[in-house]
């Protein structure tokens, strides 16, 4: 009898960045430690940079997922954080102060 194909557990998030986010830990740690050989070191920074990723696309998702609970309805729920216009926290010219 043929065994039908069983249908992929899917890792809840939060899991995943715990356990991505615990990775990278100790890959620092190890790293840190300074027993690693050179293509070692380099292989574990490739694989930090990775985790890295993975960790800051799953809080971007979770910072949405605030903005849409907060507000559903307004338009600039979907907006990330961060400064709204393209200039905020750049320093202003003397030139552009009014006196």
């Amino acid at each position: 009898m043929a065994k039908t194909a069983s249908p992929a557990v899917k890792t809840p998030p939060a899991a995943d960045f715990e356990h991505s986010l615990d990775e990278l830990e100790q890959l620092v740690a190890k790293m840190e430690a300074g027993e690693l050989s050179l293509d070692e070191s380099l292989a574990s920074f490739e694989r930090g940079v990775g985790l890295y990723r993975t960790c800051q696309q799953a809080l971007e998702k979770a910072e949405l997922r605030v903005r849409l609970l907060l507000d559903p309805e307004a338009p600039e729920a979907a907006k990330p954080f961060g400064p709204s216009e393209p200039d905020a926290g750049k320093p202003v010219a003397d030139d552009d102060l009014p006196f």
